[in-house]
Formats: structure tokens, sequence, C-alpha cells
């Protein structure tokens, strides 16, 4: 898996109620990273600020109402406003066949079907119907969809996705 033994799974943007629960924006697609009993590394400007465990989690309006252990009051939910969470990469469930984990696909050099580098992944963005890969060389940007028909192959051990790019993509 590479890089850091966590990984970033959203960010808290506010407090929901008076008890302290957390608003947490999450990053994936999944609530199984907040299951009760999970432990949450919280952490400002990339410094580990507290470690908590989730005591419930359930989904409110675009965003996932976490309580955590310890966080018993609105005032004390404040102070944990803007922190990222995280979770350990190995507690992690693995990814289905034929999918991925964004942290793999960031970061990934991007070639085309005929072997012509192109640039890497450097972000992704959802739009409900598929993922959209944002591929960038330096001097261009490409936005490349995340559907069979285009991603021909991910390959995680050389860290590179082949593309078949639709007419109009291309230079």
């Amino acid at each position: 898996m590479g890089g850091s033994a966590y990984i970033t799974v959203g960010k808290i943007v506010g407090t929901h109620g008076i008890r302290g629960h957390l608003k947490v924006l999450s990053y994936t697609d999944s609530l199984d990273v907040f299951t009760p009993g999970r432990t949450l590394v919280l952490s400002r400007e990339g410094r580990t600020v507290g470690n908590l465990s989730v005591t419930s989690c359930r989904p409110h309006k675009g965003v996932v109402v976490v309580a955590m252990d310890g966080i018993f009051s609105i005032e004390a939910a404040q102070a944990w406003i803007g922190c990222q969470v995280r979770v350990a990469k190995a507690a992690l469930a693995p990814p289905e066949e034929g999918t991925y984990y964004w942290y793999d696909i960031i970061g990934m050099h991007v070639l085309t079907s005929d072997n012509r580098a192109i640039g890497r992944v450097e972000e992704i963005f959802p739009t409900g119907s598929n993922d959209v890969y944002v591929v960038r060389d330096g001097k261009k940007e490409i936005l490349i969809p995340a559907i069979d028909s285009v991603v021909i192959d991910i390959d995680l051990n050389e860290k590179t996705m082949t593309v078949d790019l639709p007419e109009g993509l291309e230079d």
C-alpha cells in the first residue's frame, strides 16, 4: 500500500446537537470506516491531535454524524472542528475485485494504449455515475472518466494506469 500507514477518510466540519456528536464530511463510499469500536486518528496540519473510538454513526444530509468516546458536549465537540479523520490502512477491508482505493490510484502514471505517457493522476472526484481522474503533466490537465471502456488496465505494482482516451480527450 505504500506511503503512510494511515489514510484520510474525512474531515470534521461541524457539530450536531448538544451531546457532542460530530459532523464528518466522509471521503469514502462506505460507512464501514466509522464502525462503532473503530479508533479514528484525528490530525491538524499533519500532526496527530487525538485517537478516539467511535460509539455510533449515521448518515445525515450529506455528512456522517459520529459520536466519539469522551466527547459528550457541544463545547467539547467544537474543539475538533477542522480535524482530518484518519484510519489505519491495515484496518480497511480489501477492495472488491476490479475496484481500488483512491490512495492506490492517486499518483499513478497514466499511459495511453499506444504506450504514450500523458501524466499522473493528481486527484479524483466523484460525479455520481462514476469517478473522474484528474491527470496532469505539468503543462495540461485531462479529465478521464473512470469507466471500463476508458480505463483498460491498472497495475498497482507498477503504479501505472493504461487508458483508451475517447475522441476529443487526446491531443
